[in-house]
């Protein structure tokens, strides 16, 4: 794909430079590859704003699986103070950015964050 004639896939924006996310680190430092054979075989691009917002998704989602984790019982890194720190902090970023005038995500709403951030603020944080 010729990513300066193709569309944003998640805006519909054009005439725009996309921007293709594929090997990096999720919000807990551990690698991912996204267009590995198992993941995804169709790689989506976005303008440079959708793609910070998937950034912003990703993170969220890194976030609520070891939310998940931790309250099932299961390995977190949640159980780590620093970390829950560190995501708490990251969602309440996320919170602004999303709160921002003309900052609407394809990808996330502001409620899902919001009620993400009040089912980890009912856990003692750990130490």
């Amino acid at each position: 794909m010729d990513s300066w004639n193709e569309t944003c896939q998640a805006c519909g924006a054009s005439s725009t430079p996309l921007l293709r996310l594929s090997l990096g680190k999720d919000f807990f430092g551990r690698p991912y590859d996204r267009l590995s054979p198992q993941s995804s075989q169709n790689p989506q691009w976005y303008c440079t704003s959708c793609s910070m917002q998937k950034n912003l998704h990703r993170d969220f989602r890194d976030i609520h699986t070891e939310l998940n984790a931790l309250l099932a019982g299961q390995s977190s890194e949640l159980s780590k103070g620093d970390e829950f720190r560190r995501a708490t902090l990251r969602l309440q970023e996320i919170q602004i950015i999303l709160s921002a005038p003309n900052q609407q995500s394809p990808f996330l709403t502001d409620s899902e964050v919001r009620l993400l951030m009040e089912r980890l603020n009912t856990l003692t944080m750990p130490v």
